[in-house]
């Protein structure tokens, strides 16, 4: 019996493949869209402030490659990989150990468990709104889309 979690989710390169690339919502596709995943990840990362304004402008300037070669599903999974910084740094900023759920109940977030989080989630919300305001950006997703 084969393990289906082994390996990319998708036996595609995006890059020479656009047309197969799909939006999604929020974060989906950020463990799986190859090669952006191999690309994005090392520049990720949500620990401090230090770490989220490294991350934040690293995968930034990717997003800037991206989107000079016109490569659209490299510029919307940097986006994503912007929006998975906001977000897991706040449930971390928001909830002590980013544990939401205890006992299978969901926990009440505590403003503000750890400050060093919400630092790093305010510092990728810039660079994700950043991105989602780039008018290129916008006309990409928007042919992408019409596709």
């Amino acid at each position: 019996m084969t393990d289906t979690n082994d390996g990319p989710e998708y036996d595609v390169d995006f890059r020479e493949h656009p047309e197969q690339y799909e939006v999604g919502r929020g974060e989906e596709g950020v463990f799986k869209v190859e090669p952006y995943k191999g690309e994005l990840l090392p520049l990720w990362g949500y620990a401090d402030r230090e770490t989220a304004d490294e991350g934040g402008e690293a995968i930034y300037r990717q997003f800037r490659e991206y989107r000079e070669a016109g490569d659209f599903p490299g510029m919307d999974m940097a986006r994503k990989y912007l929006q998975m910084g906001y977000t897991r740094a706040m449930r971390y900023a928001r909830y002590p150990g980013g544990r939401k759920y205890q006992n299978g109940e969901e926990r009440d977030p505590v403003h503000w468990a750890d400050h060093d989080k919400r630092e790093a989630a305010l510092v990728y919300e810039v660079w994700w709104e950043r991105v989602e305001a780039d008018d290129a950006y916008r006309a990409a997703k928007e042919a992408h889309r019409e596709r």
